[in-house]
């Protein structure tokens, strides 16, 4: 089985290489740059939530009134019953209570039928082409790490959380910085004194040399104050959801993530774009149940951080927006799941959202070859991102794409 895991999907598309020029940063770098220089209240920022394996939009946003819906997969449908109606005959997936939430109080975007023109159902050159925002010509920049290129240097701009930089934060010029979920141990002794020898410049130095001193350079011009910073609990609000008597929460590896983003955005980071991430969505078999844990854990640490971003007044900031590399088929399989298909929801959160749907439901009458027609170019979404909340002419990143969705408030 093709099943794919975000380590996997980043060795095989050579991150692993791209990550060799990019910063590894420290907690304690980020906490140093929190203190030292601040991002201003009113800074736009934007976390992407990548759901690694190819979300079934299907059974996320359900065309529950649509009898071909419960037809074409009777072992994997949910009963009417059960789910979260959202209006115009959708409705959520029973597990994400929490998004439901945001949505009543028009905090969520959701853009549907998203996908690019001849849609490839691998999934390692579709997470590519959504990362890199490049559905014809391959391009071995990322369209987040084009944007980071447009900046001044600086690798507390863009932070990606786990151990190898994600493609999409690879510039040309600049990439991204990734932050180990572990931690990093500098080395200290006889050890630390060669590797800052080894990091002082030289003028002989090829470009990728020069890189690479600069990368350890900057691992030890700053030390150790984010300690205090992670013990701290992480904020949170009296107003999250309640399910089944408790706070809506839970534990995963994505909730994780989004408190260690929730910390540093209180301490003040001076972070504009955080990558963050969550994989298992690859349901070739047990479907209904795999997808629908996977589905929770994505509602409750979604909404636990825009919850904590409230408490420290950042909600009016922060974006977040949620995809996938690809939708599943609409029939489903012989063993109670689905498999590779093309287009599916994406999702924007926050308060400057304006909620509601964006894009055209794709027809489950008029398939393409058995999927869904993709309905909103991904490039879409980017551009509106770019122009919206980085505040950057899309035309810098994405060249002469015109086409925007219209899912941000002005300020």
């Amino acid at each position: 089985m093709d099943t794919l895991s975000r380590r996997k999907f980043l060795q095989l598309s050579g991150a692993a290489a791209v990550g060799l020029g990019a910063q590894v940063l420290s907690m304690d770098q980020i906490a140093q740059a929190a203190v030292s220089r601040p991002l201003p209240l009113g800074t736009p920022i934007f976390v992407i939530v990548t759901l690694y394996g190819g979300n079934d939009g299907l059974n996320t946003v359900v065309p529950y009134t649509n009898p071909i819906y419960y037809q074409s997969r009777p072992d994997i449908s949910y009963p009417e019953n059960t789910l979260l109606a959202l209006g115009e005959g959708l409705a959520l997936n029973p597990a994400m209570t929490g998004i439901k939430t945001l949505w009543d109080a028009k905090k969520v975007a959701i853009v549907r039928g998203v996908g690019y023109p001849k849609p490839d159902r691998s999934h390692f050159s579709s997470m590519a082409i959504w990362q890199s925002a490049s559905p014809v010509t391959h391009l071995n920049t990322g369209w987040l790490g084009r944007w980071v290129d447009t900046q001044p240097l600086d690798p507390m701009l863009a932070i990606s959380l786990g151990s190898v930089l994600p493609p999409l934060l690879a510039g040309a010029k600049y990439s991204g910085s990734v932050l180990p979920l572990g931690g990093l141990v500098i080395p200290g002794g006889r050890l630390a004194i060669d590797c800052r020898k080894l990091s002082a410049p030289a003028m002989r130095d090829s470009k990728l040399m020069a890189a690479a001193a600069t990368s350890m350079r900057n691992l030890f011009d700053l030390s150790s104050a984010i300690t205090p910073v992670l013990k701290a609990p992480v904020p949170l609000s009296e107003d999250l959801p309640t399910v089944n008597g408790g706070n809506a929460g839970g534990d995963s590896n994505l909730q994780q993530q989004l408190d260690i983003v929730a910390k540093l955005i209180a301490a003040g980071s001076p972070t504009r774009v955080w990558s963050v991430s969550l994989g298992g969505f690859d349901t070739h078999a047990n479907e209904a149940n795999s997808q629908a844990v996977l589905l929770g854990s994505v509602s409750t640490s979604i909404t636990r951080f825009l919850a904590q971003m409230k408490v420290v007044n950042r909600n009016n900031d922060v974006v977040v927006m949620a995809y996938s590399e690809f939708g599943r088929r609409v029939v489903g399989n012989a063993s109670q799941g689905t498999d590779h298909g093309t287009s599916g929801p994406v999702f924007l959160f926050g308060d400057r959202i304006k909620g509601g749907f964006y894009g055209d439901q794709p027809s489950l009458s008029q398939l393409v070859s058995g999927d869904l027609a993709v309905t909103t170019d991904f490039r879409d979404i980017y551009a509106t991102i770019l122009d919206d909340v980085l505040t950057t002419p899309a035309e810098k990143v994405l060249g002469s794409w015109k086409g925007r969705t219209s899912f941000v408030k002005a300020n």
